[in-house]
């Protein structure tokens, strides 16, 4: 029986009575030139559900959960049981393979340095992905995911769900207000797990994981509960430490509510390590990295500084004695007023106290968003992908800007590097080595 290919408006409007000829709806149809259109529910495969996974399952409920895999088949039993009907996998290649025909959609919640190849690949069978923050663990992954996304038309999201926040269209809207910013200073309490470490011990494999997959793309090494199943983000083969970790949810709404674009210059000003050699196998306990950004228009020149672990952004001399800074947060210093805020863009606030009360608030003019996970589906329904707001167009190069911060981190203090973004490289041989990712055998995108 030839098969007509629908159009996503003509399926939606097929009359209760007509779709009850079919037994069984399925996630997507083919409309022109092959192409997925996808009804009214996506299929989606969830890769990694655990952790920032289940968080990310729970955000997609609206949608048909078609798939679960795990390289640990204790994280998706869970959701197994509330779903008995989904295809479960341990293995994410696998899954492609052999249900890529059914699927719509992809969302990769995995350890940072497997983000890139699973998403990837689900590009390149033209599946819609969303990516956990950081987009990747490497600065030439994240070009190479924006740049896919833009050649296979798909659309995407990444993680940084403070993007589609009502504080974040506050914190843009008053902005040009503060006046003229020249410095931003951004910081978390992060790291929540182990930095400044060498390399564990072996120990035996647990039964439901399979510790070769977990690896993916990084060199090999004998497991270690110090690794999996949380404590990776410390790890330079594994995470992004602290900057990569919430620097998307922070220094995200300084570099889009400023326009801020690539960095000119990423320098580490300090860091606190205890354990000699630790550089060459986790971040520090603690660092400060400033960033600076050139002019843009009628708006000078940004510097930037990033403060985790113990260390803290000097308290500003006007912001009151009783108010608190906060674990994470960015303060803005404006030639007529000063704002900071939370992370995720939450809570903006002038400082101090009498300004915010004498602050002309401007009128509400952007739109405000359906929700962080709606907009992806909206997106994707609709064949736009300027409708998800952290698409890899933004997010890419957001990340990379955050991963600089990473690869600074590993040299000696004091260390400036010049960024020339259009050539992807700095001036530094050694940071030059970092920004380009280095695939195991039979791993790479």
């Amino acid at each position: 029986m030839k098969r007509i290919p629908l159009s996503r408006r003509k399926f939606l409007g097929t009359s209760g009575s007509a779709l009850a000829l079919f037994n069984i709806v399925p996630g997507h149809v083919l409309g022109a030139a092959g192409q997925t259109v996808p009804s009214e529910k996506l299929n989606i495969a969830f890769i990694g559900c655990g952790g920032r996974g289940n968080a990310n399952i729970n955000g997609c409920r609206t949608q048909n959960e078609y798939a679960y895999c795990d390289v640990d088949t204790s994280r998706y039993a869970k959701h197994a049981l509330k779903n008995p009907k989904a295809k479960l996998y341990q293995d994410w290649r696998q899954m492609l393979d052999k249900e890529s025909e059914n699927l719509d959609a992809v969302v990769v919640s995995t350890p940072d340095h497997t983000h890139a190849i699973a998403a990837m690949s689900a590009i390149k069978l033209g599946k819609h992905v969303y990516v956990e923050k950081p987009l990747t663990r490497t600065v030439s992954e994240a070009r190479a995911l924006a740049t896919a996304a833009k050649q296979y038309k798909v659309c995407t999201q990444m993680g940084n769900q403070g993007h589609a926040a009502e504080g974040a269209r506050l914190t843009n809207e008053w902005l040009p207000a503060l006046g003229e910013i020249k410095d931003v200073h951004t910081w978390s309490n992060r790291p929540i797990w182990p930095q400044d470490l060498l390399r564990l011990p072996g120990q035996p494999v647990p039964e439901s994981l399979d510790w070769d997959v977990w690896i993916g793309t990084a060199p090999t090494r004998p497991y270690n509960a110090g690794y999996a199943p949380f404590k990776w983000r410390g790890w330079l083969d594994f995470g992004a430490g602290a900057v990569g970790d919430m620097g998307a949810h922070i220094i995200d709404h300084p570099v889009w509510g400023l326009n801020l674009g690539a960095p000119l210059t990423v320098t580490i000003n300090r860091v606190q390590r205890n354990t000699p050699g630790s550089e060459k196998e986790t971040f520090p306990r603690s660092s400060e990295i400033e960033y600076t950004f050139a002019a843009r228009g009628d708006q000078p020149a940004v510097t930037l500084k990033w403060f985790d672990g113990k260390f803290s952004p000097p308290r500003p001399e006007a912001l009151e004695s009783e108010r608190k800074l906060g674990g994470n947060g960015v303060i803005y210093f404006g030639s007529k007023y000063s704002m900071m805020h939370a992370s995720h863009g939450s809570a903006p606030r002038i400082f101090p106290e009498a300004d915010m009360k004498t602050f002309p608030r401007p009128a509400k003019h952007l739109p405000r968003s359906p929700g962080h996970y709606n907009e992806w589906f909206d997106a994707i329904k609709s064949n736009d992908p300027s409708k998800a707001k952290s698409n890899f167009s933004y997010a890419g190069p957001l990340t990379e800007t955050l991963l600089l911060g990473c690869v600074v981190q590993c040299l000696p203090t004091g260390t400036t590097l010049k960024w020339d973004a259009t050539a992807m490289k700095t001036d530094n041989d050694q940071a030059n080595a970092l920004i380009q990712h280095v695939y195991r055998d039979g791993w790479s995108l």
